[in-house]
């Protein structure tokens, strides 16, 4: 997909949309340097430091994480509505099992500002450099969150990544 520079910003209604739908594709690069997206739908968009952030929540369990941790990097990818099977297929099978990308229809693109895979269907990808990480504090943590969202115990890690560029193709599709 032809894409071109957009002010992060831009197109914030139909992001937040899909982040809250079927979830947007958080792209990462394996040790042997394979594409992996996990499907998200807890994340945001915002100013922190003054700098462009998109903020997402990774469990230590997932495979994903695995690949933040080495990488450092990220790539947020915005899907349209007609990516849903994508979407399913990428939160629910693990990057550890093998290859997501055929199987959900997906063709890659190394990032260029940071090496994160962009999803080639995707209108539009934000790359994203870690500049800082937190796990959740549970002694800190409102209790009904941790009863409805952390049950097993098993706390995200929360990465703050500076978006380094934003691009959009046709937006149209989103909605």
């Amino acid at each position: 997909m032809d894409r071109s520079p957009m002010d992060f910003f831009a197109n914030y209604a139909a992001v937040v949309a899909r982040l809250g739908s079927d979830g947007v594709l958080l792209g990462s690069y394996d040790l042997a340097d394979e594409p992996n997206f996990m499907t998200i739908g807890w994340g945001t968009l915002g100013i922190v430091w003054g700098l462009p952030m998109w903020i997402v929540l990774v469990r230590p369990s997932r495979y994903t994480y695995e690949c933040i941790e080495r990488s450092g990097c990220f790539s947020v990818n915005v899907p349209t509505p007609a990516m849903a099977k994508a979407c399913t297929i990428c939160g629910t099978r693990s990057g550890r099992d093998g290859d997501k990308c055929a199987p959900a229809g997906l063709t890659v693109t190394r990032g260029s500002h940071v090496p994160a895979p962009l999803a080639d269907q995707c209108p539009i990808v934000y790359e994203c450099k870690v500049v800082h990480y937190n796990d959740v504090a549970p002694d800190t943590l409102a209790t009904e969150i941790i009863a409805g969202a952390y049950p097993a115990g098993d706390f995200h890690r929360v990465y703050f990544g500076q978006v380094l560029s934003a691009a959009a193709g046709d937006v149209s599709a989103l909605g």
